[in-house]
């Protein structure tokens, strides 16, 4: 482990989130240990036909077609499978979707994709990004100012796409719920990194063990031989299933399917270092 690690920033987020617990706490080594319940404000009760529909879901599969269908609906994404639409006047503009979004992602979580989905957790949940191409140390350095140009660009911010953001949130909670992880508090997931450049050392606990901040969206893998492809230092981290944003079996297609990938939520974890 990097040795000359820069201590982390003391300012974690902003003051005031959408999840009702304070960023702060949201973000902590304490949270992560006790997780409490999550819920975007207003998400459930203003898409409450989409959760009744999917209390009738006998499968997982069967409600991933439910949420295709009520996305699609709802956002105007049935031409968004080929990733443009066109106007009345007949030109194509680009209409910006969740599934673009994990597209994007899985690219490159540096992408513009990358910053737009690193916003709605900074929207959501308070948490300001730790890394977008290069460390981000401060509100208002040329790093943030990059990051927050990306983020906000059109060509990805449009189409009510936090919005969108939201109900995958919540969708992907009652999928772990209902038939993934019931009961379950943590998942143990792992992640390979190379280097520490992404990540910042909050606190050594012993040789192989230490609290780690990592950005405020971050992917894991919950098999161990694929984070090993990834890099040779892994990390291994019990992960709040309330922090789970997306995961590789939540829907049949999409581009992070062959990776076993978990998107979840940053802050301060604790993890164990070992190695390839």
């Amino acid at each position: 482990m990097d040795k000359t690690a820069k201590p982390p920033p003391h300012q974690v987020g902003h003051s005031t989130n959408l999840v009702g617990i304070p960023t702060a706490l949201l973000a902590s080594a304490a949270y992560n240990a006790h997780p409490i319940p999550l819920r975007i404000a207003g998400v459930r009760e203003m898409n409450k036909s989409f959760f009744t529909m999917l209390e009738d879901s006998p499968t997982l599969a069967d409600a991933a077609d439910a949420l295709h269908k009520y996305m699609a609906a709802m956002f105007d994404l049935e031409p968004e499978q080929h990733e443009k639409a066109k106007r009345n006047d007949g030109v194509r503009r680009f209409r910006s979707s969740y599934l673009r979004l994990f597209k994007g992602w899985g690219y490159d979580n540096n992408s513009p994709e990358g910053a737009v989905l690193k916003g709605w957790v900074e929207s959501r949940f308070g948490l300001f990004p730790t890394y977008h191409k290069e460390p981000i140390l401060k509100v208002g350095s040329p790093s943030w100012a990059g990051y927050i140009a990306e983020k906000m660009s059109s060509r990805f911010h449009n189409n009510s796409i936090y919005v969108q953001l939201d109900i995958m949130y919540a969708f992907c909670q009652w999928a772990l719920e209902r038939f993934v992880a019931p009961g379950a508090a943590h998942l143990t997931l792992w992640r390979g990194v190379n280097d520490y450049d992404e990540h910042q050392l909050v606190e050594r606990l012993g040789k192989r063990r230490a609290v780690i901040r990592m950005n405020n969206l971050i992917s894991f893998s919950s098999e161990r031989d694929i984070a090993c492809c990834f890099g040779d230092n892994i990390l291994e981290a019990q992960v709040p299933v309330t922090k789970v944003v997306f995961f590789s079996r939540l829907l049949p297609v999409h581009p992070l399917k062959g990776e076993d990938e978990f998107l979840v939520i940053g802050g301060d974890y604790e993890v164990d270092v070992s190695y390839f």
